[in-house]
């Protein structure tokens, strides 16, 4: 049932419709063509529209359009450069070592821009073989661009026909991987859980949904159809989206104090029945994460409703039966778990109606649509470009690797004759990427599959020799190529291969082992140079910057704790808006830390400086974001109405945590502020005297009182204050000893 699931989601995915779309728009041109006599024009518009592809990455319409145009008219022009530079080797060096610096620096204005980059690098490559002259320079220019622009026209009809397609299979996605980040987080209730390794997935995890969700704000906020809401599918989509995020939201604030809730119940089974739920939970959101993408309705089991129930009836059975004066504590933090379950349920349930698309179902007030919080907006100044003209900016340094990668490759092939030697500038653009872990796995995927990939090529080469069943294989592998080629690499190449050998069959008969050898010979010089140019030209490793991604990361966490902190000091309002900016820059900065360290993971080990303890402030600031999460969410659903202006000290004091904590990350040479540890003991006061006359009215077996609901009102905000306190103590602690 679990792989029916799973083929289903892939199935049904963008990625799998992504390859399908690439596919077809790129080979169209060449077997229309091919069927009237004129495969080598096919060939040629073919080759346009594979660059354009490149660019056409989900984001809002006008982008992708405009994206598109840029790179088709890009294309033709850098095609008409390099082939008035092929007669002049040296001249052809330097327009190499130039077009990869200037087209590798484009990554400073984000992923678009950088695809972009990538397309016309690809152009500049395969027009290295070209012999053209005079006119037919030109001629070949104009049916690169029209190539491209039979790729466009293709694409955006494809978005006309059905417009709301790709926002369905990302949002899809976003529910799926909400339920997967959910069921990590059903680990914590396991018997023995293994905390480190579960937050760590929970980071990633974090990354992942972040990055589906920021996509998703930019098409939605971005839209104009969408956003206006003018069809019912619409204002469901964006229904859908609005509350998945409160979703996700809602599960960030989950955190508890996991060992001693396992120190105190244990012995009960109550935790493993919560894990047991929260799974049941995870199943149905992604069930209606599959519905989303495949336009389909999802229906409860009813098994999550019924069973929560029953989950609810053994807690209260439980309060009679264990609570005692002794452990009030803990039950009124199982408590809150039980009620953040039940508001899960409840929007789970939700969720399951819209996919129904029902008329009933209500369009999303203004008021909960804030598009500063959720659309990041893209600074494309050429200020930008010229402010990163320097040896402190990771993409100038990667932009020179790349430029003289590309030429050490092209010397390598003018003085030793390499045939089809244009693979080995394709290896070095595809393979060297800004950090050097990414280049070092590509590299190992683009060789094992390029070796595995001939193997398949020879075979299937020597098993079939009707041409129409080779151009049908052919087109499997390239469609499998495309669409796996975002998400796995390895298996991008091992597609990629056989499609190649199998084309350069059909050109050339006769050449095929030649073709084969250079491939692998090809292939090897190139992740050869860009393995040693990552390695040894002005390399950037993730210790020399990490240190500014945590200071970053601490002056957000500052920013937003201190905006929702006032509040419970004094009620100063804070407006949902500005706290969802705050919350959207700590995750930002959050993803860039884990992100950082995830990458200094696999670089060699002699450069791997303070990672335990990098390790350990990552895990810090993903339980501090918990706890901002839950100090957000008592102000937004008004679950605590406590105010008390004793939390001015506690606040100051947790500030001056954070900037001790600034002041070791910078390496600061002042002394720091001393911290007063005993600042807590007025505001536990307080709920301690609340715990002690809880206490006498359990003894007396009265359960529902008015110091129960006070004590669940003030303790859930108080807890999350010591929380706080106490963890950007130890994120301080961090930043000491790495400053050692």
């Amino acid at each position: 049932m679990k792989k029916i699931t799973s083929y289903k989601n892939f199935f049904n995915g963008r990625f799998f419709n992504e390859g399908i779309r690439n596919t077809v728009g790129i080979v169209l041109p060449a077997v229309v063509l091919g069927y009237f006599g004129q495969l080598s024009l096919g060939l040629v518009l073919s080759l346009g529209a594979l660059c354009v592809s490149v660019t056409d990455s989900p984001g809002p319409v006008h982008h992708r359009v405009n994206g598109m145009l840029i790179c088709n008219m890009l294309i033709a022009l850098v095609s008409v450069v390099v082939c008035y530079a092929v007669p002049y080797p040296i001249f052809l060096g330097v327009i190499i070592f130039f077009c990869g610096f200037l087209f590798s620096m484009l990554t400073v204005y984000g992923l678009r821009t950088s695809s972009i980059g990538i397309a016309a690098l690809l152009i500049m490559i395969l027009s290295l073989q070209s012999r053209y002259q005079g006119l037919e320079i030109w001629r070949n220019a104009l049916y690169i661009f029209a190539g491209g622009s039979w790729y466009l026209l293709f694409s955006i009809t494809l978005y006309s026909l059905r417009p709301y397609k790709i926002v369905q299979q990302i949002l899809g996605d976003f529910v799926i991987g909400i339920g997967e980040y959910f069921r990590t987080r059903s680990h914590f209730y396991k018997h023995d859980p293994a905390y480190e390794k579960t937050y760590q997935l929970l980071l990633q995890q974090q990354v992942n949904v972040l990055s589906q969700q920021s996509l998703l704000s930019e098409i939605l906020f971005k839209t104009r159809t969408i956003l206006k809401e003018t069809t019912h599918t619409g204002r469901v989509l964006l229904k859908i989206y609005v509350d998945a995020a409160e979703l996700f939201e809602s599960i960030m604030t989950a955190f508890q104090d996991y060992r001693v809730l396992h120190a105190q119940f244990d012995k009960t089974g109550i935790l493993e029945a919560i894990q047991q739920q929260i799974v049941r939970l995870a199943d149905e959101l992604e069930l209606i994460g599959l519905a989303i993408k495949s336009n389909d309705r999802s229906i409860a089991t009813g098994r999550n409703l019924l069973a929560y129930r029953e989950l609810k009836l053994k807690f209260e059975a439980l309060r009679l039966s264990y609570m005692t004066d002794a452990n009030v504590d803990e039950f009124v933090s199982l408590g809150r778990i039980f009620n953040n379950l039940q508001h899960l349920t409840d929007k789970i349930n939700g969720l399951h109606y819209y996919t129904s698309y029902d008329k009933k179902i209500k369009k999303v007030a203004s008021h909960e649509i804030d598009l500063t919080s959720y659309a990041a907006v893209q600074d494309i100044r050429p200020m930008i470009f010229f402010n990163n003209l320097n040896f402190k900016s990771n993409i100038f340094r990667h932009a020179l690797r790349v430029a003289f990668a590309l030429v050490i490759g092209y010397i390598i092939s003018v003085i030793f004759s390499i045939g089809h030697s244009y693979w080995i500038l394709l290896t070095i653009v595809v393979i060297l990427k800004p950090a050097y872990s990414l280049t070092k796995k590509r590299n190992s995927d683009r060789l094992i599959g390029t070796f595995f990939g001939i193997l398949a090529g020879v075979l299937i080469l020597f098993l079939f020799k009707d041409k129409t069943i080779l151009l049908v294989i052919m087109v499997f592998f390239m469609a499998s190529s495309y669409a796996f080629i975002r998400t796995n690499y390895f298996i991008s190449v091992l597609m990629m291969t056989p499609y190649l050998i199998i084309f350069f069959h059909m050109l050339h008969p006769q050449s095929i082992q030649a073709i084969l050898l250079d491939r692998l010979l090809d292939t090897t010089i190139g992740s050869l140079i860009a393995f040693l140019t990552s390695l040894f030209l002005v390399p950037v490793w993730e210790h020399q910057n990490i240190r500014m991604n945590m200071i970053h990361l601490v002056e957000a966490c500052r920013v937003y704790y201190l905006s929702l902190a006032t509040v419970f000091s004094h009620d100063e309002q804070v407006s949902q808006q500005q706290a969802r900016i705050y919350r959207r820059d700590v995750l930002t900065e959050l993803a860039n830390v884990s992100d950082a360290f995830t990458r200094m993971l696999s670089e060699p080990k002699r450069f791997q400086k303070g990672v335990e303890t990098i390790h350990q402030f990552v895990v810090l600031s993903h339980i501090l974001t918990s706890h901002f999460a839950s100090l957000s969410y008592f102000l937004n659903t008004r679950q605590s109405k406590f105010r008390n202006p004793d939390l001015d000290e506690v606040i100051h004091e947790t500030d001056l945590n954070f900037s001790n904590s600034i002041h070791y990350l910078a390496a600061d040479s002042k002394a720091p502020v001393i911290i007063n540890y005993a600042i807590l003991e007025n505001i536990n006061n307080y709920v301690e005297q609340l715990l002690l006359r809880r206490r006498e009215e359990v003894q007396h077996g009265e359960l529902e009182t008015e110091t129960r609901a006070m004590l669940i009102s003030s303790k859930s905000v108080i807890d999350q204050f010591n929380h706080i306190f106490t963890v950007s103590a130890d994120l301080t602690r961090c930043a000491s000893e790495l400053n050692k």
